[in-house]
């Protein structure tokens, strides 16, 4: 398990530089190393919140919190993240989700790591009744699959020109964060998840360095445009992986 540790280590700094948890590539990671499928969403999790509260709070200490922006999606995803954490799912069904959601992700953040540089001062105030369903289906996909969400979210705000990119990636993190934490409360709820995920304990200590690392690099020496761009071609390395492993 020790080159399993290091390639968690490798990505929550890849991750952690652009302000989200890795937890798409966790899981892909698991996938590939056989680790039993029922564990596989509540790990993701657990790191996901280990990787993105210090990026969580050296984002807010930075002033870089804009509530009205991040609220209406937290509204829609809390709810829907613990029911989606708390269903049973196929491990068939479980990889092709995992696949689409990591094709889209690695799609969507190639198409706007330009973004996260962008200096334009025009931003939409977005309406309740479309924020609040998109948090919604981000919610119920980040529990089930046992993602965080933000890497979903931060493309289509800067997609939409929600904010601006220091908000943005603020609110991605938190997004995380909070539906990380009611994820993991709907995969507890498998009473097999829980006996299991003390035996994963050198993953947990490998992403919390990894985080640390990530978000020094983030705040101080690659420009995030950068490793958003390096973050899109390990998403889509891992989608590419996993379609070898699913279609042929």
């Amino acid at each position: 398990m020790i080159i399993l540790s290091i390639l968690f280590f490798v990505t929550a700094i890849l991750y952690a530089s652009v302000g989200f948890g890795g937890g798409s590539t966790y899981l892909a990671l698991l996938l590939i190393w056989e680790v039993p499928y029922y564990i596989f969403p509540v790990i993701a999790l657990v790191c996901n919140i280990f990787v993105v509260s210090g990026n969580s709070f050296n984002y807010i200490k930075a002033g870089n919190l804009n509530l009205k922006l991040l609220l209406p999606y937290l509204i829609g995803s809390i709810p829907l993240a613990f029911i989606g954490g708390s269903l049973h799912i196929e491990k068939n069904l479980f990889e092709f989700f995992l696949f689409l959601v990591l094709a889209f992700a690695g799609i969507m953040l190639l198409i706007n790591f330009k973004s996260y540089d962008d200096e334009d001062k025009t931003y939409k105030n977005i309406p309740i009744f479309i924020s609040v369903p998109i948090g919604g289906v981000l919610g119920f996909v980040s529990g089930a699959v046992g993602i965080g969400g933000g890497i979903f979210l931060s493309p289509i705000l800067f997609l939409i020109k929600a904010g601006k990119p220091k908000h943005i990636v603020t609110a991605a993190s938190l997004f995380i964060l909070i539906n990380s934490i009611s994820g993991v409360t709907g995969q507890l709820t498998k009473n097999a998840v829980f006996n299991d995920l003390s035996n994963y304990w050198y993953l947990f200590l490998a992403v919390i360095i990894g985080g640390q690392v990530g978000n020094f690099l983030n705040l101080k020496i690659f420009p995030t445009r950068m490793l958003a761009l390096v973050t899109s071609g390990l998403v889509l390395f891992v989608a590419i992986r996993m379609a070898l492993k699913l279609f042929i």
